[in-house]
């Protein structure tokens, strides 16, 4: 024990520096709001009669639901909010790229609407955009439309994105790590 001592002593004034250093850092920390939670997983498994081939994403709308097809009949369903009036579109794309805590830049149009918008909102548990994304292209060219996650797990299921769907943060992990860049994605 007399020999730990000296050691405690020793490392003590270190230790009180580097808190006396992170006063104004746990200070910002504090006035920030809770870190939101990573909502619950609605995702699964179900019989899902279709064409398509497994590692296809299907999305139904009118259902707010999107499948990812696993096999012959099958399929992972996962609840999502979808485009509000005026922001509904279907088509066939592709996942153009895939970003773990990708960081939100509105578009013009929307920073239009929604003059309060800031140009850019940095990646991390902030971020309107959630835990991942998978950004949809057409024909190579990015859409601007994303599968993403979301900060409000009270935000899923419902129609009122400016197009994107939207799933809680613990689906769009599993999501994210299940599809491939390339993955076609059906929008019916």
């Amino acid at each position: 024990m007399a020999a730990v001592l000296p050691c405690v002593f020793w490392m003590w004034p270190a230790a009180l520096a580097s808190a006396v250093e992170l006063k104004p850092v746990l200070a910002a920390a504090k006035s920030r709001p809770k870190l939101p939670g990573m909502g619950p997983s609605f995702r699964q498994q179900v019989e899902f009669p279709t064409g398509e081939a497994a590692g296809t994403i299907v999305i139904r709308k009118n259902a707010r639901a999107l499948y990812l097809v696993t096999g012959a009949n099958r399929a992972l369903r996962y609840r999502i909010s979808v485009g509000r009036e005026g922001f509904l579109w279907t088509g066939v794309v592709k996942v153009g790229a895939k970003q773990e805590w990708p960081e939100w830049r509105p578009p013009l149009e929307m920073r239009d609407r929604q003059p309060g918008l800031p140009e850019m909102v940095p990646s991390g548990p902030y971020n309107p955009l959630g835990a991942r994304a998978l950004y949809l292209h057409d024909k190579g060219r990015d859409t601007l439309y994303r599968i993403h996650g979301t900060n409000d797990p009270k935000g899923v299921g419902f129609d009122g994105t400016s197009g994107c769907f939207r799933l809680t943060n613990t689906d769009i992990l599993d999501l994210y790590r299940r599809v491939e860049v390339g993955a076609k994605v059906v929008v019916e």
